[in-house]
């Protein structure tokens, strides 16, 4: 079984195809710029073949049709027709309270996604355009892998906001927590390496990138995460603020003169690590900029680590134990400072890493010391064969 995965955003649109018989990944690549001036293809299938090609794509549906196009061509593809391919599956940012897991997608479900349009409108609209596309080209099962369902497990009071009960029934408005196919792999992942039952198991997972977040996983189920209503809560990130007092906002606007669409952008887009630092949103950036001195820099570092930390210790506790903590996507994967930082005075809860084998990067591996009573792993993410999995499960039903 063949299984196409594509993660549309606003002007690209990932994709993968992936033979699932031995998870291997036949071909993968992006469609660039698409609506806009310099749009282009870049496509690598797995024997090393490779293209980059100039096109014009004005919009999703030129893309996916690019994409056909290049999958089934005599010299860079990998498929003879649309035929081989068993089912499309799609990363859809937001499925609101509906969605606590992934979906063959019909109109019911294409409509509710579409009233998620408000909750993530940076997002869904263009996840919808991708779905809408591939409708167009292919015949074959469409399924959702939404990025908040992993988290609908979350009580109710680890979800609601203390303001009036109102707008929860109203607007919907309470935490709902991201990046979940990300947490789920490497959580059940984890499992594996450590040969013990999922369900058995208390993990903290740490996705760690330019946009971040810290799951808490007891008993293979979310009970909390760091993101909230947007991907805006929670720890300090590349360029988000993450959680600050809600009263800095309205104090920003009246002493800056700021708009909504403007406070939005501070906080979204010059604010986390980059904010600090004035150097750069990219963690690699700051290492170089902190070894030539720069103070900044290294108080951006500090903020950001001192703030995973206190998250691994908070969820410790809403656990009542810890079995593992999990470091992962471009930050947790291959940042050993980071790790370091983060898990350095957490010796009381049993978290001790080996320095040596903490300089391993991008690999699936167990750093902590051998007497360690938390096992602090390195879990490479892979939320593209986590989507081919939800898709094959729901179409071999």
């Amino acid at each position: 079984m063949k299984i196409l995965v594509i993660n549309a955003g606003s002007s690209s649109l990932k994709y993968q195809l992936i033979d699932m018989t031995n998870e291997t990944v036949l071909a993968k690549g992006v469609c660039d710029r698409i609506g806009i001036e310099g749009s282009v293809i870049k496509h690598k299938t797995h024997d090393g073949k490779s293209i980059e090609k100039a096109i014009v794509l004005k919009n999703h549906e030129d893309a996916i049709g690019e994409l056909i196009s290049v999958l089934t061509d005599n010299t860079y593809g990998v498929i003879q027709s649309l035929d081989e391919i068993s089912a499309v599956g799609h990363r859809v940012v937001h499925g609101g309270e509906k969605f606590f897991k992934s979906v063959i997608i019909d109109d019911e479900v294409m409509k509710t996604i579409e009233e998620c349009v408000e909750l993530a409108p940076l997002h869904n609209p263009p996840n919808i355009t991708g779905i809408r596309a591939c409708m167009h080209f292919m015949k074959v099962p469409q399924i959702a892998v939404f990025d908040t369902a992993f988290h609908q497990t979350m009580p109710k009071k680890a979800y609601i906001y203390a303001l009036p009960y109102e707008y929860y029934k109203k607007y919907k408005l309470r935490k709902y927590g991201f990046h979940g196919t990300s947490h789920k792999y490497v959580a059940e992942r984890a499992a594996v390496l450590l040969g013990k039952p999922f369900d058995q198991l208390k993990i903290v997972t740490c996705h760690l990138g330019n946009g971040s977040s810290i799951c808490a996983v007891d008993c293979g189920k979310t009970i909390d995460t760091s993101m909230g209503f947007t991907p805006l809560d929670g720890l300090a990130m590349g360029t988000r603020s993450g959680t600050i007092d809600p009263a800095v906002v309205t104090f920003l606007m009246n002493k800056e003169n700021l708009t909504t669409e403007q406070i939005d952008a501070v906080m979204n887009k010059k604010s986390g690590v980059y904010g600090i630092s004035g150097v750069s949103s990219d963690f690699r950036d700051l290492d170089e900029a902190v070894k030539e001195g720069n103070e900044r820099a290294e108080l951006a570092l500090q903020v950001f680590t001192y703030q995973v930390k206190k998250y691994i210790g908070s969820y410790a506790c809403a656990m009542g134990g810890l079995d593992a903590v999990v470091f992962t996507a471009g930050i947790g994967e291959n940042n050993p400072d980071i790790r370091k930082r983060a898990c350095t005075g957490l010796e009381f809860l049993g978290i001790e890493i080996d320095d040596e084998l903490n300089t391993k990067k991008g690999q699936e591996i167990d750093i902590s010391k051998p007497h360690a009573k938390v096992r602090t792993l390195v879990i490479p993410t892979n939320e593209e064969l986590a989507i081919a999995k939800e898709t094959k499960k729901l179409v071999s039903q």
